[in-house]
């Protein structure tokens, strides 16, 4: 049984059976692509414009739609996923800019299945770790 119960200031939680689990935000099966975008993902990377790192983490079981919702059908406008609309963002905005700036994009995809770490972007490097640089933040090698 699913619950939508609220809780003061811990924001909003789901009861299923018997258990409590904290969510920002439910989408229904009928959400469009570019919902989810604009609910989910927009705001960080408005962020990453303006000079923050940005993470977009999709998390769930095996073929629950983590692909859909990250890739979604590649060169159809109104089905394609997170991904591709972050880069479209992205380069709007640069476009959008003096073009006397540079600009410098570092973008990661990456897979974590049974414990093993996949570059989606590179297929041939699997199984990769993490390590830590001299300011102890994490980088996948």
């Amino acid at each position: 049984m699913h619950t939508a119960l609220d809780s003061n200031k811990l924001g909003d939680v789901l009861g299923i059976t018997g258990k409590l689990y904290m969510y920002d935000k439910i989408f229904k099966p009928n959400a469009t692509q570019e919902k989810v975008y604009s609910e989910a993902a927009k705001a960080i990377v408005k962020d990453v414009l303006m000079g923050y790192n940005g993470t977009i983490f999709a998390y769930g079981q095996t073929s629950s739609g983590k692909t859909h919702t990250m890739e979604g059908v590649l060169g159809d406008s109104v089905h394609q996923g997170i991904i591709p609309r972050i880069v479209n963002d992205i380069f709007n905005h640069i476009y959008s800019m003096d073009e006397n700036i540079e600009f410098h994009i570092k973008v990661s995809y990456f897979e974590i299945y049974l414990d093993k770490i996949r570059d989606l972007l590179d297929v041939s490097k699997t199984n990769l770790s993490v390590h830590e640089d001299k300011n102890r933040v994490p980088y996948v090698k």
